[in-house]
């Protein structure tokens, strides 16, 4: 059993969050099951979340073994696209339009950036998406504009009560957040099967490992990194939308939309399982401990309180940097000298 423990990070970590989360109420004095299992899935609905965007950031990982810094600013782009283009049309086709405004984007980033820096250090790969990110945030809001836009879903944003024969007072559920995480759910499976079991998610695998050897049996890197940067700008707009029906179409969602760096932290930056347990688990953890650790810390130090939900994530994803860099899911690196 312990052998299997400690070849099974995710296993501990899932259990352990689990477990804290079940004793934090117990010490804060919430003993009603219904409340618990209330907040456990609202953090399961926003890790679905974390988990979609963290998919796009693995997928370019794969591609070109970079870390993608443009994500968060391809989500608000995104979310801008639709806001605007839905004031003027149905929002069906607002949303169809924007993802081909995201595959021209794909296209041009490819044309302009990438195809120029083929077999170059990591590093410059890196600078580049930071200078995507800087560009997307300026070049949307010169286009879009700079102001808060609301996107309308036409779903009820009223919470709906369940449950009330089986917990005392029921779970309060709003039905937006339910729709939004099963079909981000959704989407996260199809990513998942992409990159399994598809060639181009071979092909993906095999750009990832080495960009020469992958060119010299005929993959066609420029083609895939089109292809990879098309579907990473497809999950920031199903992200962005999301986020932006629910808190509007703001400067604050490239910011919301890095919560998923340490959810590939955690589950590894080569992870598509790692990417998505990754994201329930700072789902999960973030809830617990903004409902239960919060006011306990409050108690115990006198603080003013609130605001654990913005630092937690990053603090556990520094904890596993220090014991486990490689992540839940990651491959170990050995450099054999």
């Amino acid at each position: 059993m312990g052998t299997y423990l400690r070849k099974n990070w995710a296993v501990v970590v899932l259990l352990m969050v689990l477990a804290i989360g079940m004793v934090l109420p117990l010490a804060t004095g919430i003993s009603a099951p219904g409340f618990y299992f209330e907040v456990l899935l609202g953090g399961l609905m926003s890790g679905v979340l974390y988990s979609l965007v963290a998919l796009g950031l693995v997928l370019i990982f794969k591609a070109s073994g970079v870390f993608n810094f443009a994500q968060g600013a391809m989500v608000l782009f995104a979310a801008l696209a639709v806001a605007r283009m839905s004031e003027v049309m149905p929002l069906p086709l607002a949303f169809i339009l924007a993802i081909v405004v995201m595959a021209a984007l794909a296209w041009v980033i490819e044309r302009l950036v990438l195809r120029h820096l083929v077999n170059q250090d990591a590093v410059v790969l890196l600078m580049a998406t930071l200078g995507v990110a800087f560009f997307l945030d300026g070049f949307g809001q010169t286009v879009w504009g700079s102001n808060i836009y609301q996107i309308d879903t036409g779903l009820p944003k009223t919470p709906v009560l369940v449950f009330e024969n089986i917990f005392a007072g029921g779970i309060l559920i709003n039905t937006e957040d339910l729709v939004a995480a099963a079909a981000a759910g959704l989407l996260v499976l199809a990513l998942a099967i992409f990159f399994q079991k598809t060639p181009t998610g071979r092909a993906l695998r095999a750009v990832a490992d080495d960009h020469q050897a992958a060119q010299s049996i005929g993959i066609p890197l420029n083609r895939i990194w089109v292809i990879v940067w098309t579907v990473a700008g497809f999950v920031a707009l199903v992200a962005g939308v999301v986020w932006g029906s629910k808190l509007g179409v703001q400067f604050s969602l490239s910011l919301i939309a890095l919560k998923a760096l340490p959810v590939v932290i955690l589950g590894g930056f080569t992870s598509v399982p790692g990417a998505i347990l990754g994201g329930l688990i700072i789902g999960v953890g973030e809830k617990f401990a903004e409902v239960f650790l919060g006011p306990i810390l409050v108690r115990q130090f006198d603080l003013a309180g609130g605001g654990i939900e913005n630092w937690f994530a990053y603090m556990l994803a520094l904890l596993f940097l220090l014991v486990r860099p490689e992540g839940l899911f990651g491959e170990k690196h050995i450099d054999r000298v």
